[in-house]
């Protein structure tokens, strides 16, 4: 019975390598755009649109960055939809209208099922631009964000464009310990589209074609979930375009974010992300997802298994090793890419409390709600 369960934990083990590997193959398939050195030759209509909840603490900042994008004017147009905010949110971005910034605050009487969805498709509604680009309230972008996602279209002409986003500004050791766990996950889905897949994205930095998004329905059919409106529109997007969505490795193209100041809070975050599993349309995403899940299972059994037998601390050790090895190569080059490989050393942390979250996390995301943004939403 031993060598049979040993045998199993080694051949999750295995197969979690195969994934380590396959990600650092496509990562290191992503290469650098080629970008257009004059913003001014640019010929994309494009609307920017942002969902925001009170938000009166951030937005006034994201609102600045976007008016100092050097992405021509004209061809311009900024949508702030105000989620039903109960601060004075409303009121910031209305000042900006003589700036163009375009308010339109949601009236919905009735409860739905994801707030944020209805937010984004109803600006789209009102939308003139051909290029729908997407961020939140909290985020900072460099003035050269819009046009280096812009010239990435035109150059490459995908018809969706997932781009990085970085954590930063970081005020405790928890907050630098989620900044390279986040760097993971930007990996994972950056990776997957190097190597001609789509899985995984963010919506901080997100853009597609309207008429793209029209043509596979909006957000229909995944609308029953509070979260979703970036990954479970990829999945859609990826199902009837493959191969045709683009991961913009560029440091001008980085917007960031902040970290969770405290553990509830980023347990609700990643308990809110986890829920959207289930719902993707790539199965063998999900059953990946599980293999990850089962191998993570099998260290903590065999942590606990080896105050019985030598042997499973064996394994555990071995288990342990291998996948810190083989993160450590993966995150390398990703962290760099952010300029903040100091962080790696982080990892020799990071890697076993990362056992005990991804298995909790993964037990907890489909079976409970959560709370955002003072709503409680499943």
């Amino acid at each position: 019975m031993i060598t049979i369960y040993s045998t199993i934990s080694l051949f999750l083990t295995g197969l979690y390598l195969v994934v380590l590997v396959y990600l650092i193959k496509g990562w290191a398939a992503l290469r650098s755009p080629k970008v257009k050195a004059d913003p001014g030759i640019l010929g994309t209509k494009v609307t920017l649109l942002i969902a925001a909840r009170n938000e009166e603490e951030n937005i006034r900042l994201t609102i600045e960055d976007i008016l100092a994008q050097d992405f021509p004017k004209h061809l311009l147009e900024v949508i702030i939809v105000d989620d039903h905010s109960t601060d004075s949110t409303a009121d910031i971005i209305r000042s900006y209208a003589p700036q163009g910034i375009t308010l339109l605050q949601m009236n919905e009487a009735q409860k739905l099922n994801s707030y944020k969805k209805k937010a984004i498709a109803e600006a789209i509604k009102l939308s003139t631009g051909d290029l729908i680009v997407a961020t939140d309230a909290d985020c900072r972008m460099g003035p050269h964000w819009l046009s280096t996602v812009v010239s990435y279209y035109e150059t490459e002409h995908p018809v969706m464009i997932s781009s990085p986003v970085a954590y930063f500004q970081e005020k405790s050791f928890f907050e630098r310990l989620q900044t390279l766990e986040f760097s993971y996950l930007i990996g994972i889905g950056a990776s997957f589209i190097g190597n001609g897949r789509a899985s995984t994205c963010n919506g901080a930095n997100f853009c597609y074609r309207k008429d793209v998004f029209y043509e596979v329905g909006g957000f229909s059919g995944i609308d029953d979930l509070a979260s979703g409106d970036d990954e479970l529109l990829l999945q859609k997007v990826a199902e009837r375009y493959p191969g045709r969505i683009g991961f913009l490795k560029s440091r001008e193209a980085i917007v960031y974010t902040h970290a969770k100041p405290t553990l509830a809070e980023f347990m609700q975050q990643r308990r809110r992300w986890a829920s959207k599993s289930t719902k993707y349309k790539d199965k063998s995403v999900v059953a990946l997802a599980v293999g990850i899940w089962l191998f993570n299972l099998s260290l903590l059994v065999n942590a606990a298994l080896s105050f019985y037998k030598l042997v499973f601390f064996e394994v555990f050790a071995l288990q342990l090793l291998l996948k810190y090895i083989f993160e450590a190569a993966f995150l390398l080059p990703i962290t760099s890419f952010f300029k903040r490989s100091g962080l790696i050393v982080l990892l020799i942390i990071l890697s076993p409390i990362h056992v005990l979250y991804f298995v909790y996390v993964g037990l907890i995301g489909n079976t409970s709600k959560y709370q955002w943004k003072g709503r409680v939403v499943k």
